[in-house]
């Protein structure tokens, strides 16, 4: 008991660092993001000092690509659109017309970008790679064993390649073969027919959604403020469909080379509600919410048995190395679910709680990691590994431990390979 008791105050201290709030949001407004959320180096906490005797050895890294331009250019062009045709109908109040302007601007950037990763996406990752050098120096030695894949999109490969690229320029000795393709695909980005059928069915998470919408989503402010004739938008775009176009691009241009906002449009409450709309759809669709069942653990599956495997590789050979993979959102989230990390996995069937249990910008920012981080101690060869999801350690609850946030492997080994 007593060994329980001294890791309490901590598990405390990280499970209520987890819950979000209202306020936690509205101090950074761009959280509103979501999965768009820039990456929050700023956000980076001091780690807690490794145990006597251990040195590493070996990290196992799952990593989002980088901060991307909108995946459609659509998304912007439509909104562009919309307010040329209203400024040809004198439909447009002074601050609509400057919206045009602002979305004028922002097109002379984005045109024929859809899905690209950014400038500040190249940054992100190189940031990664180099603070990963830097905290775990022993890792990266002239004989360790390193390799990188990724899925098969662009954005992907690129951040594979701009993250890898940053290790080599710090230590030019290193041999880093990099993959894409189906082989890779195939584990990285898993999606099981049932999960693939339940988003799709008309019956399943979506009466459900549309209710907290419809609570949600309220435009008549805001398109009030934008159009002097608001029956403008009559047979043209419905005014929720306005309000979540701007929102979207409210939410991207974090992402980008550009100085350009869009959030003075919205008042707090108004990007709040309808982040929590966003948080709803890919927590049922991706997390663990109890809507869902627990089904959207099976899509990680695949990509943690190959870590296990990997893992046991490295240590089997008695080397140093590390193994990179890229992917997106849509992976990381199911991943840090089936590990159970703090803040990850929790089941929620209360929806205007969803947000506070389960957050989209805390699990998977633009960027977003997981990091495996293993430690073997210099003379007894026991191997302990610490967890790390955006670079902040992160606890597993439920294996036990006596040196949090570090974790013996074997037990983490022992609880990962009964969820297989």
């Amino acid at each position: 008991m007593k060994k329980i008791f001294c890791i309490l105050p901590l598990l405390l201290a990280y499970y209520l660092n987890a819950q979000t709030t209202k306020g936690e949001v509205f101090s950074r407004i761009e959280r509103t993001g979501g999965v768009h959320y820039a990456y929050p180096d700023m956000e980076i906490k001091p780690q807690t000092a490794l145990p006597d005797g251990y040195a590493p050895f070996y990290i196992s890294h799952l990593g989002r690509h980088g901060s991307r331009y909108l995946t459609s250019d659509d998304e912007y062009k439509n909104m562009l659109e919309l307010f040329d045709l209203a400024k040809q109908n004198n439909a447009l109040t002074p601050l609509g017309d400057d919206v045009r302007l602002r979305l004028i601007e922002v097109w002379k950037e984005v045109e024929w970008r859809a899905g690209d990763i950014s400038n500040l996406g190249v940054k992100e990752q190189r940031g990664i790679a180099e603070r990963m050098v830097a905290n775990y120096p022993l890792v990266f030695n002239d004989k360790s064993k390193i390799s990188a894949c990724a899925t098969t999109i662009v954005r992907c490969v690129l951040s594979m390649d701009f993250f890898c690229e940053r290790i080599k320029e710090l230590n030019p000795k290193l041999v880093i073969p990099r993959y894409s393709g189906l082989k890779w695909q195939n584990f990285l980005n898993h999606h099981t027919t049932e999960a693939i059928q339940y988003r799709s069915d008309s019956n399943t998470w979506r009466p459900a959604y549309k209710l907290f919408e419809k609570g949600h989503v309220l435009p008549s402010r805001m398109i009030s403020s934008l159009f002097s004739k608001t029956h403008f938008l009559d047979e043209k775009m419905p005014p929720e469909k306005v309000m979540w176009d701007l929102f979207t691009i409210a939410g991207a241009m974090q992402n980008i080379d550009t100085k350009v906002t869009f959030y003075d449009l919205f008042t707090k409450q108004e990007l709040f509600d309808l982040w929590q709309c966003r948080n709803f759809k890919i927590y049922v669709n991706d997390g663990n919410a109890a809507l869902n069942g627990g089904i959207m653990m099976q899509n990680a599956k695949p990509l943690l048995k190959n870590i296990l495997d990997s893992a046991e590789q490295v240590i089997k050979s008695g080397g140093t190395g590390a193994d990179f993979r890229f992917a997106h959102d849509g992976n990381i989230i199911p991943l840090a679910m089936l590990l159970h990390l703090e803040g990850c996995y929790k089941s929620e069937s209360n929806p205007m709680a969803f947000y506070s249990v389960w957050s989209d910008f805390k699990v998977a920012p633009m960027a977003g990691n997981i990091q495996m981080v293993f430690f073997k101690h210099m003379k007894t060869g026991d191997i302990i590994v610490k967890m790390l999801l955006n670079e902040n350690e992160v606890l597993v609850p439920m294996v036990p431990s006596n040196i949090p946030p570090y974790y013996q492997w074997e037990d983490l080994q022992r609880f990962y390979k009964t969820l297989l």
